[in-house]
């Protein structure tokens, strides 16, 4: 007798959106990233015009990280004990009213007096990028400008905010949608994402080049109101388990705990973390656009949304087929590629040439991302995905703040082709170090194979 076929299974690629709550989520959410990655790319844009420094977009990566390294791990702990939905629509608030001061401050800022804290502050700034600014002419570095410490102090209100709300973000997916649903909606949550980092920074260059700066800063602020009308129409799927009230270090510290038990999460997450700490190019736009490349603030734009096109396209293609039947090979194969596109990138001096490293450093970002986040929500149980979540948080946050900072003082030091060419060497140098220290990840089975330790 003949063998019986095989059976195959029905895999949809848009389950997660015949889930009314999470299209809601997803809407909003989506539309507050695009509102965030506008106001992003257009304010270290803003800076380096009136600086022309490279310390000054360095420091842009400083004023978020610092939040990210203070706060994360207190979020994580009041995502496990308060109402995420709640949490979100507060954090969200907030952001929107500091993107209304963003703008009034960028609308009037020549009618900001040269008050002496500020002359202070600027003086101070001046000082310190005369430290690393090796390669730049003294005269051409302009802190004079008396709203650009305000502009620093906002931003890193925002941080502040936005770190406090995003465990609360990136663990509320599960609460949503169904267990066997979840690996699709990741997937959609992050090619909504990816989208919005296409969006965002083109939608900014295009109301910068035909409209000003401010109008950026207020769109920031509407999108995030939409946000909140769509958390208003959303409940839980089903009901999350509250973290126990104990206030001791160890409960805080519990989400880190997991992670180091748990180690395909650790090396996931160390991959990711040193990857984007040594390979992001991402500060240095500014510069590349500018200065090596000269294609202006639209092609500024097309540069920043390039990594997200691709990423995007990437996404939908994840989305459309089976799962990956080896993701941890995966994985360690798109960092390599996406550390070799970053070296490509750096020595790029043709605009197309540079927007493609672009758009494959993303392409393959996006199978890391996928793989390294559906693996910290499928094995987290829900009481501990939000202190999980900002320890992991941490790690990628850190490594791109950290990783701007790291490419601002390089490029200032070395220059920009050096900054980014030597980062992406390390990545690969990095993948290769993680592969073979933590051979579990290599094997790792199929995401959707996975389940939580309860």
């Amino acid at each position: 007798m003949s063998a019986p076929p095989p059976v195959r299974v029905f895999h949809d690629p848009y389950a997660a959106f015949r889930i009314r709550n999470y299209r809601d989520y997803l809407a909003g959410s989506f539309l507050a990233l695009i509102g965030r990655q506008a106001v992003t790319a257009v304010a270290i844009w803003q800076i380096y015009q009136w600086t022309h420094s490279s310390t000054a977009l360095g420091l842009v990566g400083l004023v978020n990280v610092l939040p990210l390294l203070v706060l994360s791990l207190p979020a994580g702990t009041l995502a496990d004990r308060h109402d995420r939905r709640r949490l979100i629509a507060a954090g969200t608030l907030i952001i929107a009213v500091l993107n209304v001061a963003l703008a009034a401050l960028s609308q009037w800022h020549g009618a900001i007096p040269a008050l002496a804290p500020l002359q202070w502050a600027n003086d101070g700034l001046y000082r310190l990028a005369l430290i690393f600014e090796h390669h730049a002419d003294p005269a051409t570095l302009t802190f004079n400008q008396p709203a650009l410490p305000l502009i620093f102090l906002l931003l890193f209100i925002q941080a502040c905010a936005r770190i406090l709300i995003w465990p609360a973000r990136s663990s509320i997916t599960p609460l949503l949608v169904p267990h066997v649903t979840l690996s699709n909606a990741l997937t959609w949550n992050t090619s909504a994402f990816e989208i919005a980092n296409v969006a965002g920074p083109a939608v900014g260059g295009i109301l910068v080049a035909f409209v000003d700066i401010p109008s950026v800063y207020a769109l920031g602020a509407a999108l995030d109101l939409s946000f909140l009308l769509c958390l208003g129409r959303i409940t839980y799927f089903q009901p999350p388990l509250r973290s126990p009230q104990r206030r001791r270090w160890r409960d805080v510290l519990g989400g880190a705990e997991f992670i180091w038990k748990k180690k395909v999460i650790l090396g996931a997450s160390s991959l990711d973390m040193f990857a984007v700490l040594l390979g992001g190019a991402t500060a240095l736009l500014p510069i590349y656009a500018d200065q090596i490349l000269h294609v202006g603030p639209m092609g500024f734009g097309w540069l920043r949304a390039a990594p997200s096109l691709g990423a995007f396209l990437m996404a939908l293609w994840i989305a459309h087929r089976a799962p990956l039947a080896r993701p941890g090979k995966a994985l360690f194969w798109t960092v390599a590629g996406f550390g070799a596109a970053i070296v490509v990138f750096g020595l790029s001096r043709w605009f197309w040439l540079s927007f493609i490293a672009l758009f494959f450093t993303g392409a393959f970002d996006n199978i890391s991302v996928v793989v390294r986040q559906t693996l910290v929500q499928l094995l987290t149980p829900d009481a501990l995905r939000g202190r999980v979540t900002a320890v992991n948080q941490i790690f990628i946050g850190s490594s791109n703040e950290i990783g701007a900072l790291r490419a601002g003082l390089m490029s200032a030091a070395f220059g920009p082709v050096a900054a980014v060419v030597w980062g992406g060497i390390g990545t690969l140098a990095v993948t290769a170090a993680i592969a073979r220290a933590i051979p579990p990840l290599r094997h790792l089975p199929p995401l959707h194979t996975l389940r939580p330790d309860e």
